[in-house]
């Protein structure tokens, strides 16, 4: 079907101000919040969003059972790039992508393989963030420092322009693919990856692994976001089950926040 002008404007307009928000918050904040938040439902979102809107709720929704599975090729993206993208630079951002896409590919290409439902797909994720989080336990803790003077024009539109093509890209595959590869494409990092490349170029390879560090731990609300639109697209439409998963992964999220801080004082309390 053709797509409207306005949907694509507001795919643009959208995709713009995510990739930013996270961007502020990493230089800002810390690398850590940014990694937590990358794991939000933010960019799946919005694609299963417009998968939905372009194609219809029922085939959105199939995806998203796909969805729930493919975050675990999203972890294997990162860990490629972690892997590949060791230098600073642009050198260690094109070796990182290379990668962490090869790595991406190869554990989507095998998911597909599978006949995945809600419960086999969670639990799939759900082993692989406790493997990566394992396996990333050791690596140092690095935040950015803003550095004074300097153009930020580029490196804001490079994170407009990374996450525009994604979003397009992921959603006009989604008319000429099954609901299994459409799935895995909405749970490409769309979010992380503009700021993992921007992170990379401008404060070096450190902060970019912290961000992937904890991108395995925010997952969680993203788990519970993609769920419930897989269960609620089809029933109550894409703004009702869109506004549903929203509330589920914001629920999660206070819940993690709040354990985390139990267990910080805990430790505190025993030192």
């Amino acid at each position: 079907m053709d797509v409207p002008m306005s949907w694509q404007l507001a795919k643009l307009a959208v995709s713009i101000g995510i990739v930013l928000g996270l961007a502020m918050v990493a230089e800002r904040v810390s690398t850590r919040v940014a990694g937590l938040l990358a794991g939000y439902p933010l960019g799946t979102a919005i694609a299963l969003f417009f998968i939905g809107l372009e194609i219809s709720p029922g085939f959105a929704a199939e995806s998203a059972v796909f969805s729930l599975a493919g975050f675990t090729a999203t972890m294997a993206l990162g860990g490629g790039y972690l892997i590949c993208g060791r230098r600073d630079g642009l050198h260690g951002v094109l070796s990182g992508t290379a990668g962490g896409l090869a790595a991406w590919w190869l554990t989507s290409l095998a998911l597909t393989r599978f006949d995945f439902d809600r419960t086999s797909g969670t639990l799939m994720t759900l082993a692989a963030i406790f493997v990566f989080t394992w396996l990333y336990r050791h690596l140092p803790e690095t935040r950015t420092t803003v550095r004074p003077g300097g153009s930020r024009w580029q490196p804001l539109a490079l994170r407009a322009g990374l996450a525009t093509v994604i979003v397009f890209l992921v959603t006009g595959l989604a008319h000429v693919l099954p609901a299994s590869w459409a799935g895995m494409l909405a749970a490409f990092p769309i979010s992380m990856y503009p700021l993992l490349v921007i992170l990379h170029l401008t404060h070096g390879a450190a902060p970019a692994a912290t961000v992937i560090k904890h991108y395995p731990a925010g997952l969680g609300a993203l788990l519970c976001y993609t769920l419930c639109v897989s269960l609620t697209y089809a029933a109550l439409g894409l703004l009702w089950g869109t506004l549903a998963g929203f509330g589920v992964a914001t629920l999660w999220l206070l819940g993690w926040m709040r354990l985390q801080a139990w267990y910080a004082a805990r430790r505190a309390d025993a030192t």
